[in-house]
């Protein structure tokens, strides 16, 4: 790789110039001699071969090349200061990887407004999220390829804090046989039609979470799935409120009128994997999930 001959601090220096209109100005700001600041601008145009600067009366302006140069020069500029305190933050204990698995009951949108809040503030922590369903949570905690977990237990060995409550509904298409009986319905009912079901992303001891014993079902991959299976009419399910809110009000669901049962409430948790030693980027991350999980459901 070819070495460049301009150096950060005399593009750093060009900067200070121009921000601040004129040589003594940068120099106060960059606490250096207006005549080391003069020669860094001065050396660094006998480098590149070009003008960057023109003295109009007591100001210096940039040329239309030193415009285009210096324009990108400020993107490199933020660019290695924020390198810099990343590897400050790193220095410090920050975590390089988190590694986040998440029931995919939990809200996408409480998700992703969680992570958003986190990003600033992680330095430069990466975040590795993988949604799973059921035990699959468990396993990974179980495995340790995880350092913070959303699940709906917490596994013998480890500790967890509530942290979502949420309820789900039974629910099928308005012109699903169900509702033609226009009557109470009992768990018989229930077992005579095909009930749509989520498949255990576990692989070792599988959980049949909300299965009625149904002598159909259909078995799909995650909930945005089984939504849309019981909105067109493939069968009944147990769905969460926060994701069935828009297709109740709008009609393309109705509850089913049980007996007993038409609703139940199920509990997430906050699971961290090492309680004894999380780090920085982990610590905060925790309070973000926490405080925005405190906003349910008002802000959905």
């Amino acid at each position: 790789m070819k070495a460049t001959r301009v150096t950060l601090d005399q593009w750093r220096a060009l900067q200070a110039v121009v921000d601040c209109g004129g040589y003594a100005q940068a120099a106060a700001r960059l606490h250096r001699s207006q005549s080391s600041v003069s020669h860094a601008v001065a050396r660094m145009q006998d480098q590149l071969g070009v003008r960057l600067l023109r003295i109009e009366g007591r100001k210096a302006q940039l040329t239309e090349i030193g415009r285009l140069l210096l324009q990108q020069a400020r993107q490199l500029l933020d660019d290695a200061a924020r390198l810099e305190s990343q590897a400050r933050q790193f220095e410090q204990g920050w975590e390089v990887e988190l590694r986040l698995v998440v029931d995919t009951a939990f809200p996408t949108a409480l998700l992703m407004r969680a992570l958003q809040h986190f990003v600033p503030l992680g330095g430069g922590t990466r975040v590795q999220l993988e949604e799973m369903v059921l035990s699959g949570v468990d396993e990974a905690l179980q495995m340790g390829t995880v350092d913070i977990a959303i699940g709906g237990q917490v596994p013998q060995g480890f500790l967890g804090d509530p942290l979502l409550h949420m309820e789900f509904i039974a629910v099928a298409h308005p012109a699903h046989p169900l509702h033609a009986l226009e009557r109470p319905l009992s768990a018989a009912d229930l077992r005579r039609e095909t009930q749509v079901v989520v498949r255990d992303s576990g692989t070792v001891h599988k959980r049949d979470s909300g299965w009625l014993g149904a002598e159909q079902r259909w078995t799909v991959g995650g909930l945005e799935t089984a939504l849309l299976a019981v909105c067109h009419g493939l069968g009944f399910a147990w769905l969460p409120d926060h994701l069935i809110a828009s297709a109740l009000a709008d009609g393309r669901l109705k509850p089913l009128p049980l007996r007993e049962g038409q609703r139940y409430s199920a509990s997430l948790c906050l699971i961290v994997a090492h309680p004894d030693r999380p780090g920085p980027a982990a610590r905060e991350l925790l309070r973000i999930l926490r405080e925005t999980a405190a906003t349910w459901p008002a802000t959905n």
